[in-house]
C-alpha cells in the first residue's frame, strides 16, 4: 500500500532542497567583480604615490567557478536529488504507472510526440530570451555560457551525462511525481497541480533572471500540459534534454 502522506513530506524536503540550492546557483554564476584597489587611468593616479599604487584590479575580471566545477555541481547534485526520489518512491511503494512510467507510455508514438515538442519550446525559449534581454528582464544567457564547455570531453560529458541527468530528475520530480503521483495518490485536479508545479519549476530556475524565470513557467507549463495529455514521462523528459541541448548547441557550440 502506497504511503502517501509520508511520501509527500519527502517531496516536500527534496523540493526545499533543490530550490535552497537554485539560489547558491544563482548567485554563483552572477558574474562578480572587484572593486578597483586604485584608479585605472593615467590622469587619476595620485601623484608621488609608492610604484605599487600604480596598479590596479580589473572591475570586471569575473571570478565565478570554471565550467568544469558548473557541470560538475549539476551532476553530482541533480544525481544526489534523484537517487533520493527513486528511494523515497521505493520506500513510499509508489507506482510506476503513477508516474507516468506505465508500458504504453514509453513507445514510439510518445517519444515521437516529445521530440516534436522538444523543437518547439527551443524555439519558444529562443524568442522568449531575446524578448527579455530587449526589454532588459536579465541576462537569461548567463548561466548557458557560464556551463558551455570549450572541449570535445566536455561537450560530451555536456550533452551524454549532465543534461539528460537535468531532464530526468526535473522531470521526474515536477511532473511525473507533482503531478502524476500526487494526483493519484490524493484525487486532486493534475491541472491544478500543473499550474502549481510550474510555479515551482520556474522558481528553480532563478539563475537565468527575471526573463528565464517566465519564460521557464510558461515552459514548464506547457510540459505538464503535454505530461497530463500524454500520461508518459519519457515525452516530457525527451522534450526537455532537446530544449536544453538544442539551446547549448545552436547558440554556444
Amino acid at each position: 500500500m502506497p504511503e502517501w502522506a509520508a511520501f509527500a513530506g519527502f517531496v516536500g524536503v527534496v523540493l526545499v532542497g533543490l530550490l535552497f540550492l537554485a539560489r547558491a546557483s544563482t548567485d554563483a554564476v552572477t558574474p562578480a567583480t572587484q572593486t578597483p584597489e586604485f584608479p585605472a587611468t593615467l590622469t587619476d593616479r595620485v601623484v608621488g604615490a609608492p610604484a605599487r599604487d600604480d596598479r590596479w584590479i580589473d572591475a570586471t575580471a569575473p571570478t565565478g567557478p570554471s565550467t568544469a566545477a558548473l557541470l560538475v555541481n549539476v551532476a553530482v547534485s541533480q544525481g544526489l536529488f534523484a537517487s533520493l526520489l527513486v528511494i523515497g518512491m521505493w520506500i513510499a511503494s509508489i507506482p510506476a504507472s503513477s508516474l507516468g512510467l506505465a508500458a504504453d507510455a514509453l513507445g514510439p508514438a510518445p517519444l515521437g510526440v516529445g521530440v516534436v515538442l522538444g523543437v518547439a519550446l527551443h524555439a519558444v525559449n529562443t524568442a522568449g530570451s531575446r524578448l527579455g534581454d530587449r526589454f532588459g528582464f536579465g541576462d537569461t544567457t548567463a548561466l548557458r555560457e557560464a556551463m558551455a564547455p570549450d572541449s570535445a570531453e566536455g561537450w560530451a560529458a555536456l550533452l551524454l551525462v549532465v543534461l539528460p541527468l537535468v531532464a530526468g530528475f526535473e522531470e521526474l520530480l515536477f511532473r511525473g511525481v507533482l503531478i502524476g503521483a500526487f494526483a493519484t495518490g490524493f484525487g486532486v485536479s493534475p491541472w491544478l497541480l500543473a499550474a502549481v508545479s510550474s510555479v515551482a519549476f520556474a522558481l528553480g530556475h532563478g539563475a537565468q533572471g527575471r526573463a528565464g524565470i517566465v519564460v521557464t513557467g510558461a515552459l514548464g507549463f506547457v510540459l505538464a500540459a503535454a505530461f497530463v495529455i500524454t500520461g508518459s514521462l519519457a515525452t516530457v523528459v525527451l522534450a526537455h534534454y532537446l530544449v536544453n541541448a538544442l539551446e547549448f548547441v545552436v547558440h554556444e557550440s
